[in-house]
């Protein structure tokens, strides 16, 4: 099977064309870098994204804290992921960039806050 992607490693964005056989790659041509190529390998065999998403506060000035995960987890389980979310709560104020949840899911990634709520 033939299939065509883009490349997002970089700000060049190659037009990938990739020889998939057995949900395998087997050829990858279109990259300017070695860096499409292991792009494409990992998006067909084993992809991962960045989690975003916002959990509840208990008595804060806000009620949602927008929270993303500091790696990218593998996307079949971004919906566990989500369920998991939905009991996490934060009490206490928190800068950008603290940890909300470590090692979130047992997946060595943490779950981070991406806005701060201050004094």
């Amino acid at each position: 099977m033939k299939k065509t992607i883009t490349c997002i490693e970089c700000p060049v964005g190659c037009t990938l064309e990739l020889d998939i056989e057995n949900c395998r790659v087997v050829k990858v041509s279109g990259n300017k870098c070695p860096k499409g190529h292991d792009y494409a390998i990992e998006e067909i065999e084993s992809p991962k994204r960045v989690l975003t998403s916002t959990v509840l506060t208990e008595n804060l000035p806000i009620i949602l804290l927008p929270v993303r995960t500091d790696k990218a987890i593998p996307k079949a389980k971004l919906m566990d992921a989500m369920r998991e979310l939905k009991p996490v709560r934060v009490k206490k104020r928190v800068r950008a960039g603290d940890v909300i949840v470590k090692n979130f899911m047992n997946l060595e990634v943490n779950l981070i806050a991406t806005r701060s709520i201050c004094d």
